[in-house]
């Protein structure tokens, strides 16, 4: 049960502490507390953990801090939509705001090699405005024999580069609570010169405990990707398994699943799926297309496969890009087919911008004809 505040109300108030007073006092139910910041306004959520069936709508509704109640039977509790909800939730951090309703491109390095190369790609990255990038640093990697990432090692430089060119979010892959501490530790040393945003990979989607572990802390917002293997459904129940720990700062990510169909490219792209995830949730939605194609052959007209696939996930109201870019994509350590050469970086915003332009307008006629 989510138990809507009233949109003016505040916290200091006695109509406030009585009402949440009143909640906590509910025999076998939990409360968790939730800000959400709206389109247009701040809303503040009561989430109510346990049976609530005996629970009268009515009398929640009479308290005085109390706008409306809904009854929950939805599957995804905490990240679904509400009923007739036509917005989802957004969220700022580091200056950086992530919602339904924008787009933001994390072009970067899939594995850190060294610190050449993150130098030359962040000063692309600021050269073109960009100022999210993504650096992977743990890298877990399906032979025990490749290259498994630098790790902490080079947290150092890759925070200070960052602050650098006023970098201020790189999505970063952990797959272990050690690696949190490591990162908060490094970026602390630094002095806070960036943000970084915790990546679930797809190889740990349902790695239960460490949902727990990265939903419990509420000092990074997460990017969770969709398992290769599983179902849209059992990717969406994994990510509620974040928010239920408590971060409600989640972006879903599509990388393409595997499959026998999905040859020439490296996973079946999944990209259709964008529309349906912010249509069920309130989560963004992040497409890879890196690691959805795979390669960077070419259209007769001279376009890349991932430039197809970026396009056709940005033109379906993706809200995030994360995207593999490497200054010598032979020499690159992790993926070097699908790493697009940094020379290309400016082509592909470009690119980027033409099919969000396009999706907005797409927006406004839907708009148009159903007011009509």
């Amino acid at each position: 049960m989510i138990v809507i505040l009233k949109p003016s109300i505040d916290i200091h108030s006695s109509e406030y502490r009585f009402t949440l007073d009143t909640l906590s006092q509910l025999p076998g139910i939990d409360i968790q507390m939730h800000r959400t910041q709206g389109h247009l306004e701040v809303i503040h959520e009561i989430y109510l953990i346990g049976d609530t069936e005996h629970i009268s709508i009515e009398n929640i509704e009479a308290l005085p801090g109390v706008s409306r109640v809904i009854r929950i039977s939805a599957q995804y509790q905490i990240l679904g939509r509400h009923p007739k909800a036509t917005q989802g939730f957004e969220f700022t951090y580091n200056g950086v705001v992530f919602s339904q309703n924008n787009l933001n491109v994390f072009a970067g390095l899939c594995a850190v090699d060294n610190i050449e190369n993150v130098e030359v790609m962040m000063r692309s990255l600021h050269a073109h405005g960009q100022t999210c990038t993504r650096m992977g640093a743990y890298k877990p990697r399906t032979s025990p024999y490749a290259f498994q990432g630098l790790g902490k090692t080079c947290l150092p430089y890759v925070f200070e580069k960052a602050g650098k060119y006023g970098i201020k979010v790189i999505a970063m892959e952990v797959t272990h609570q050690r690696h949190i501490e490591e990162i908060i530790e490094y970026l602390n040393q630094a002095g806070n010169p960036t943000g970084v945003m915790l990546q679930i990979g797809t190889r740990n989607a349902q790695n239960f405990e460490l949902l727990r572990e990265v939903g419990s802390q509420k000092e990074f917002p997460v990017l969770f990707k969709r398992g290769y293997g599983i179902t849209l459904g059992e990717s969406l129940h994994a990510a509620e398994y974040l928010a239920h720990a408590g971060n409600h700062n989640i972006i879903f990510c599509l990388r393409g699943v595997k499959s026998l169909f999905g040859p020439p490219h490296r996973n079946m792209v999944d990209f259709g799926h964008v529309p349906v995830i912010r249509r069920l949730t309130k989560m963004p939605v992040c497409i890879d297309p890196s690691h959805s194609v795979g390669s960077l052959e070419r259209t007769p007209e001279g376009l890349s496969d991932i430039f197809h696939a970026t396009a056709q996930g940005v033109i379906s109201g993706a809200n995030m890009v994360l995207v593999d870019f490497h200054p010598f994509p032979p020499t690159a350590v992790v993926d070097s087919k699908q790493a697009i050469p940094i020379t290309n970086l400016g082509w592909y915003l470009e690119d980027i911008a033409i099919a969000r332009d396009a999706f907005e307008k797409r927006v406004l006629l839907a708009r148009k004809k159903l007011n009509a």
